[in-house]
């Protein structure tokens, strides 16, 4: 084995730009494999974070605008969700719905205390509202039972806005002017986002009551269970629809009426397309490898073509044909393997870079900030799997220059010139 390696060596040693030139092509194959891959977990990473913030079995219903005409209502009227859709929430469908609440927004109010101010949006708002954002209290209490069945005058401000109004004052218990309305502070919260312009929360009946909105809302915000696959989903919405639309004489069967979002079946379908997202890169990546492997193939038809003289020589002096097999396929071997693992060292230097650099790097839009790449790293599985490929694409790539090696008449070879 020894002098087989010693052999190989002399062999690339002789032919050092040739072999350097081959074997980048399988180092630029590997490295652009493990970078895509790199970059594909980076994305999939992301969105698996801000799904762990948030709950799976979250469905939120929105009112829409109908396509048909129904019953003698003409086409194109808006449906306003209303008190009524909340009570047949709660009502009809007890065995999927863990919790019911809505929300009633008020736009561009003007929260001051002392001489500090800030112009939010306030929102009306049930406890559930939450858990289902993944709202964490800092400091106090979020909105309760009491709060909505009294009408209270209380309200919970994000850190930032808080920061802005109170500066080194505790605002727990403090009172924020809206106009001639003043609300008591009851508690201090933080999201994933970082700015003052988050909303602020009150009671859902107090916001209904003081604005003047009736008995209207912007949207209702449930948790559900036990529904777990897309045709429990789809029967569920179905039979919610159809609620609905017997509430505001609106055709069943109109999608556009009321928007009903699934958070669980969102999840599955975006799981699916990021499935995808990495196959793609799986692809793309072995393709890349796959040229330079063609590469290493090419030289090693080169290599047998250029040493046929010698082969058969070592033909003629009772060399078997599995030993030219052998140290050709060898040969080939080492070529992907060495330039491979140079590839492969550089694409996870790169990730590893592409994590620091960019690993904790948010992106602002609106109110919102989220962070945009997270841990853009290939896992130890991929490295092997890297591995398994290199070693399986140098024993293809010199498969069939060491069968043609192999073959070599020695006649045929000592009269080669």
């Amino acid at each position: 084995m020894r002098d087989l390696l010693q052999e190989i060596g002399n062999s690339l040693s002789r032919n050092r730009l040739r072999t350097a030139l081959t074997g980048f092509a399988v180092a630029w194959g590997i490295f652009m494999l493990i970078v895509l891959l790199g970059a594909g977990n980076g994305i999939i990473h992301t969105y698996q974070a801000n799904v762990n913030t948030n709950a799976l079995n979250v469905v939120t219903i929105y009112g829409g605008m109908t396509t048909t005409a129904y019953q003698g209502y003409k086409e194109g009227r808006y449906i306003q969700l209303d008190n009524r859709d909340l009570k047949a929430t709660e009502e009809d469908f007890k065995e999927n719905i863990l919790s019911t609440g809505g929300l009633v927004n008020q736009n561009n109010v003007t929260l001051s205390y002392g001489p500090e101010y800030v112009t939010i949006r306030l929102y009306g708002v049930h406890p559930n509202y939450a858990h289902i954002n993944a709202l964490k209290i800092k400091e106090g209490r979020y909105i309760n039972q009491i709060d909505i069945r009294e009408r209270r005058k209380t309200i919970v401000l994000h850190e930032k806005t808080a920061e802005i109004l109170f500066k080194h004052t505790d605002p727990l218990g403090k009172f924020v002017k809206a106009g001639d309305l003043t609300y008591q502070v009851a508690g201090i919260y933080k999201d994933q986002g970082n700015n003052q312009s988050s909303p602020a929360f009150i009671p859902f009946t107090t916001l209904q009551q003081i604005y003047n909105k009736g008995n209207k809302m912007n949207m209702i915000v449930t948790t559900t269970e036990g529904l777990d696959t897309e045709e429990k989903s789809n029967a569920f919405e179905k039979a919610y629809r159809k609620t609905l639309a017997g509430i505001h004489n609106f055709d069943p069967d109109d999608d556009s009426a009321i928007y009903i979002s699934n958070s669980f079946t969102q999840y599955q379908k975006t799981m699916t397309a990021m499935g995808l997202l990495q196959l793609s890169l799986w692809i793309i990546g072995i393709f890349t490898l796959l040229s330079g492997i063609v590469g290493v193939s090419n030289i090693m038809f080169i290599t047998v073509k250029e040493r046929t003289h010698e082969f058969g020589i070592r033909k003629a002096l009772g060399a078997k044909p599995r030993s030219i097999y052998k140290l050709i396929v060898v040969e080939s071997i080492a070529i992907t393997t060495l330039f491979g693992y140079i590839g492969m060292f550089c694409g996870v230097a790169a990730t590893e870079w592409m994590n620091k650099a960019y690993g904790s790097t948010t992106v602002t839009l609106g109110s919102d900030s989220a962070t945009m790449f997270i841990d853009p790293t290939v896992d130890m599985g991929i490295a092997i799997g890297a591995t398994l490929l290199l070693i399986v694409a140098g024993l293809l790539a010199g498969l069939f220059p060491a069968r043609k090696a192999a073959n070599v008449r020695p006649i045929e070879a000592l009269n080669a010139r």
